[in-house]
């Protein structure tokens, strides 16, 4: 015989059947641990209920804000991003011309600034390279793939960069990347 199938005068009872809630949790006659009225348990409070607010909270020491330590204020709105992700992209076009322009004519601007001075940076080291590298390739002709590699590695960067630069952030390139000339 079954379970299902034993007489009621056998003593046998049903084990007490246990509440499954939304989140997948067990518990035990439908009472779900650690919920209040105001909150459901999840799966990510697997470990009990959320801290409180202001839990663990660190406050931001001045010197690490934007502005201290060498880094000037994020953008003062969406020209400054434009003008700073042109000062990358235009490279792939024009070279040494577009973050030259966008230094010299849009550089009132900390953010734009710093960015036109970033990308100026790695494009005077991708024309350096290049000219050094085409004189050292007249020597032995192996030495073509050295300002090839240093492009690729530049193009790296830049997109690097430019994706900080639209988002607003400062990004450092290394130095041997942005060989650092201008400020």
């Amino acid at each position: 015989m079954t379970r299902t199938q034993l007489p009621v005068c056998s003593g046998y009872r049903e084990p007490p059947r246990r509440a499954v809630n939304r989140a997948g949790f067990r518990s035990v006659k439908g009472v779900i641990p650690f919920a209040n009225s105001h909150s459901e348990r999840t799966p990510a409070m697997a470990y009990g209920p959320p801290p409180s607010p202001g839990y663990g909270h660190q406050p931001i020491p001045p010197a690490a804000t934007p502005g201290h330590r060498g880094l000037p204020q994020g953008p003062s709105g969406h020209d400054d991003t434009t003008w700073a992700l042109m000062a990358y992209v235009g490279q792939f076009v024009v070279s040494v011309i577009a973050p030259l322009v966008v230094y010299v004519g849009r550089g009132r601007s900390p953010f734009v600034r710093w960015h036109a001075a970033q990308g100026l940076n790695m494009a005077v080291a991708a024309v350096a390279m290049w000219l050094v590298g085409g004189l050292l390739s007249l020597l032995a002709e192996v030495m073509i793939w050295l300002p090839l590699a240093f492009t690729a590695v530049t193009f790296v960067f830049l997109v690097y960069a430019a994706r900080a630069a639209n988002r607003g952030e400062f990004r450092r390139v290394p130095p041997f990347i942005a060989w650092p000339l201008f400020k």
